[in-house]
């Protein structure tokens, strides 16, 4: 997952991305511009000056966070100086007397808020990955004031007049690509803010706002302190039959460290589906399990979060109508590659026959494998995992214990996800010991470009902890700008498990697809060569950042890349090619649940944002199995990805109607990649073409344009039904064509 993002109010404005000139949610009647004050000689604004260590741009190597000095008492006056000195800067601009230039007014404006940006971007990643009860009071008390200086910000009238003057007249500019696409999208976010509301319908958004922030703040420091809370504790060893020697020790650690010494509790990691369901014998262990994951956040406690997800969906309701439009999934798609819900719903709804069918297909599969195990009535939630991993052994003849000791953690960075980088781009990585990080578990690597120069830095946080947000992500402490003379610093951060002393971190294969995924991110960053930083890398539509991404995942099983890193740890075997066949073909099954479990998340995602104001608050349980049950998919025994109460992506991480993105850009990957494979494969000339159409391009032209420089032709869904494993037939994809415009 791209995470810019962490903790959803200490994030800026959503993604920008539409070009504004013809859409009607944001036109309007030009206004006749005032005759120009008389100007002084010297405009020469007072703003506040910093102190502290995020006054200034760092004096390591890539201005890198000096985390030797950086203390958890920094953060909270240095967030709130640089709110000060960004208010000042942009009352500056909104009072210059001047006639607004684009110098004056929006190249100020991108250079407003530095020491904000440098304390955000460290903070925010530290407080996701490594937090603490005192930075979680931090964020708590900032995040409302975060989202005031947004609306101080964009609800500023003199400022937005400005941002109009040179919009109505930016065809007499003579602006350059980006600086035209500067123009229109900070158009597009000044009117998507609600910048042509009137002053009561302003401060009625404000109120909205505000609550929001720190409704999405409760939710994620919630779910974190739950998910940890919420390991279910076991008395026996024996209740973790089919456990390694390694996991039971952990279990009894973790107990430990619970306060529960002498028995042993299974750590959740952040989806419905648990990992350790595959492996676990005992049925009622499952179960438990399973309940717990599936629970969490629900039940009347301190951990419960309905209320939480109920206000949000009604107030993001509200303030979607409020700005005139008909619900939140509309508000949120302003600025996407897919445009409107309707059409992101019924790409979605297109590929639900074929998952339907193969989840009665494999689920009459896996009641015979659980009748075979004397298990009585029907197959259960808890044991789709178990019967799928039973059924893939015995079908394809894969044992995870067989594929693990090929894929040991850094060997699997360095010689594969880094090796595959310096294949395609020429890129080149330097590990050094002379950058601090916030955990010692970290590694740092200078990039190099094929030329030899700098690229930027790239940091590696692998292994989970318990203070730790689920899943995966990359975000950036420093974003590329020329205009600020700023180069990359990119980190991803992970949450394998960590292995005992001495003992090596081994992958599953699917963690390994994660590395390359959150590289394919780091790239996207490394690459970025813009001279704005609110167009740099990453700082793209929802529904295109994930394409880079998963475009990369491509490159854990390409045969060259993966003979170089697929090496036994104690022997240094290359991985056998008759493994490498038992892998690709168990990865088409299970399409029920790997696939299933995604796509009615997603959908879910839609009907949360689909709400009126006259819809009023739901009931959490009530609204999600009715918005479930209007989908042909079995979510009784293959439930959504993340129910309401523990998704963070769309009620804390700015996915608010969103998640599809993750099967758009899948689509776009697979596409992208059969082109690949049609031009001669991962070569560097190849590599060359996709950093200069997409990889390297942020947002500086229209992403359906950017996928025609590269591709020659719209994106196409017929790839990814082929690597699913599903009948292109079957999903019946709208014209085979899906270009979201």
């Amino acid at each position: 997952m791209f995470k810019d993002l962490l903790a959803g109010a200490a994030v800026t404005a959503l993604l920008t991305g539409c070009t504004t000139m013809n859409d009607p949610t944001i036109a309007t009647p030009p206004v006749a511009a005032a005759m120009p004050a008389p100007v002084p000689a010297v405009y020469a604004p007072v703003i506040p000056q910093g102190s502290g260590i995020f006054a200034q741009a760092s004096a390591l190597p890539f201005h890198a966070p000096d985390f030797t000095r950086i203390t958890d008492a920094d953060y909270q006056p240095a967030i709130e100086q640089g709110i000060a000195i960004k208010r000042a800067e942009i009352e500056a601009i909104a009072n210059n007397p001047a006639a607004p230039t684009f110098d004056n007014t929006l190249a100020a404006f991108a250079r407003a808020g530095q020491m904000l940006s440098r304390v955000q971007a460290t903070f925010g990643q530290v407080q996701g990955a490594n937090t603490n009860d005192a930075l979680d009071a931090i964020e708590t008390a900032t995040s409302p004031k975060l989202a005031a200086l947004d609306d101080a910000i964009y609800l500023d009238e003199k400022l937005f007049q400005r941002v109009k003057a040179l919009y109505d007249g930016r065809a007499s500019l003579g602006l350059d690509r980006e600086d035209a696409i500067l123009l229109e999208t900070t158009y597009a976010d000044f009117v998507h803010a609600g910048a042509l509301l009137t002053p009561a319908q302003k401060e009625q958004l404000k109120t909205f706002n505000t609550r929001i922030a720190a409704l999405e703040t409760a939710f994620s420091q919630g779910l974190t302190k739950a998910t940890a809370d919420r390991s279910p504790v076991f008395n026996s060893r024996a209740e973790l039959a089919g456990l390694t020697p390694a996991q039971i020790t952990a279990a009894a650690e973790l107990a430990t460290r619970m306060g529960h010494p002498g028995k042993f509790a299974l750590a959740l990691v952040n989806t419905t589906q648990q990992p350790l369901l595959t492996r676990l014998s005992n049925r009622m262990t499952r179960k438990t399990l399973f309940e717990a994951s599936l629970n969490r956040t629900m039940g009347g406690d301190k951990s419960d979060l309905t209320a939480t997800v109920s206000e949000l969906a009604d107030l993001r309701a509200q303030k979607a109508a409020l700005l005139g439009l008909p619900n939140f999934a509309t508000y949120a798609m302003y600025d996407r590659m897919v445009k409107q819900p309707a059409q992101a719903i019924k790409f979605m709804e297109d590929f639900v026959p074929a998952v339907a069918a193969r989840q009665k297909s494999e689920l009459a599969m896996l009641q015979k494998a659980a009748r075979a195990d004397k298990v009585t009535g029907p197959l259960q939630a808890w044991d789709w995992g178990y019967y799928a991993e039973k059924v893939r052994k015995a079908k394809f003849d894969l044992d995870e214990s067989e594929v693990k000791p090929y894929f040991e953690l850094y060997h699997t960075l360095e010689d594969g996800v880094f090796y595959a980088a310096t294949q395609m781009y020429g890129i080149t990585f330097a590990r050094r010991s002379d950058v601090p990080t916030y955990h010692p578990d970290m590694r740092v690597y200078t990039v190099l470009d094929k030329d030899g120069s700098d690229l930027g830095l790239f940091y590696f946080d692998p292994f989970a902890r318990g203070n730790k947000q689920g899943g995966a992500w990359m975000n950036n402490f420093v974003d590329q700008s020329f205009l600020l003379g700023d180069k990359p610093n990119i980190s991803n951060t992970h949450n394998v498990p960590k292995p005992e002393n001495g003992q090596p971190a081994l992958l599953t294969f699917d963690e390994v697809t994660t590395l390359f995924h959150e590289f394919g991110h780091g790239l996207h960053g490394l690459f970025a060569s813009q001279k704005y930083a609110s167009l740099s890398g990453t700082n793209t539509a929802r529904d295109f950042v994930e394409f880079p991404s998963q475009f990369n995942e491509n490159l854990a099983a390409e045969p060259s890349i993966l003979n170089h890193y697929a090496k036994h740890y104690r022997t240094g075997a290359v991985i056998p090619a008759s493994l490498v066949k038992k892998i690709d073909a168990a990865g088409k099954f299970n399409q029920s649940l790997d696939f299933g479990e995604v796509l009615s998340a997603a959908l879910l995602d839609m009907k949360w944002h689909a709400l009126t104001p006259a819809q009023g608050r739901q009931d959490v349980a009530a609204f999600e199995r009715q918005a479930l049950a209007a989908e042909a998919l079995d979510t009784a025994l293959i439930p959504p990805r993340y129910r309401s109460t523990y998704f963070r992506h769309i009620f804390s991480n700015g996915y608010a109607a969103g998640y599809y993105s993750y099967i758009w850009t899948e689509m776009l990957a697979h596409d992208a990649w059969d082109w690949v494979e049609t031009h001669g494969g991962p070569t560097r000339a190849n590599g060359d073409h996709i950093r200069a159409t997409f990889l390297g391009q942020g947002h500086t032209k229209d992403y359906a344009a950017m996928y025609r420089d590269f591709a020659g032709h719209d994106p196409q869904v017929a790839a990814m039904l082929k690597s699913r494993g599903l009948v292109a037939g079957d999903a019946k994809p709208a014209g085979g064509d899906e270009t979201g415009n």
